[in-house]
């Protein structure tokens, strides 16, 4: 009775460098089987598709650590009526948040970009999209965003384990993307750009031994828009850094906060 024989097959892909005409690449596939006759490795070039001066790419995701740059003007008679809290609070560490639990997240599910510079060594793309830029403010105090019959922030009486805003934004950017080549295999991307996002959803969470877990929606005073400057810097196919700062304030009166976030992305033009 002859001997069943395994066949393992395992695909090594790497790339080539560029064609002549700066468009074309080749993938380098290597194939190792290991059969009844030994251990066989074969190569074979694949020609890609070169690269179209416009197309649809995958998603972009960012994740980020947030913060706030505060211009507020605690004096003034909006602010005071905005904080309701005594008024030795009235000031910006009332707002003090857990930098590390505080998260920016945006998701770019499809991307179109538009190649405006083809050259062997430099490239440029713009590139626009829609998605959600979503924000997480994680608070040390005991701040409770109300609105009753005008919107407030108040001191409560709760310890809170977990005191949080969060807000969504349906989000377009607008963006230029630059390619420098700096080795054979290695590019130096980066670039800037800016978004534009309404507010969909906007809520405060917040859980305690006493209440137990509580989650309001509301307006509590935010903008329904927003406009971010935008800018990343890295190595294509490796990795990118992003770096996000608001440019709108985030609430409607009383404050003037901005937030500002940097932090990693995947994928990318």
């Amino acid at each position: 009775m002859k001997l069943m024989y395994c066949l393992m097959v395992a695909t090594f892909i790497g790339f080539n460098a560029n064609a002549q005409d700066g468009d074309k690449k080749e993938k380098k596939t290597t194939t190792i089987k290991i059969g009844p006759d030994g251990v066989s490795i074969n190569d074979k070039k694949i020609e890609e598709k070169p690269e179209k001066n416009f197309e649809i790419e995958a998603s972009i995701v960012d994740i980020g650590i947030n913060s706030i740059i505060d211009n507020t003007d605690y004096n003034s008679a909006a602010a005071k009526a905005f904080l309701q809290v005594q008024p030795n609070l009235q000031n910006e560490n009332l707002f003090s948040m857990r930098t590390g639990k505080s998260w920016n997240v945006n998701v770019y599910p499809v991307m179109a970009k538009l190649r405006l510079v083809n050259g062997k060594k430099q490239k440029l793309y713009l590139s626009t999209g829609v998605g959600l830029q979503m924000y997480n403010f994680r608070y040390t105090k005991n701040i409770s965003y109300r609105n009753e019959t005008v919107p407030m922030v108040v001191m409560d009486s709760i310890n809170f384990t977990k005191n949080k805003i969060g807000l969504t934004y349906l989000s377009v950017p607008l963006q230029f993307t630059f390619k420098t080549k700096l080795a054979d295999k290695a590019w130096l991307v980066y670039g800037f750009g800016a978004t534009g996002g309404y507010r969909i959803a906007s809520w405060n969470k917040q859980v305690s031994a006493e209440r137990g877990k509580q989650k309001n929606r509301d307006e509590f005073n935010f903008n329904n828009f927003n406009a971010c400057l935008t800018g990343e810097i890295g190595l294509d196919n490796y990795f990118r850094i992003f770096a996000s700062y608001q440019v709108t304030p985030l609430h409607s009166t009383g404050l003037d906060q901005r937030p500002f976030t940097i932090g990693l992305r995947f994928g990318g033009i």
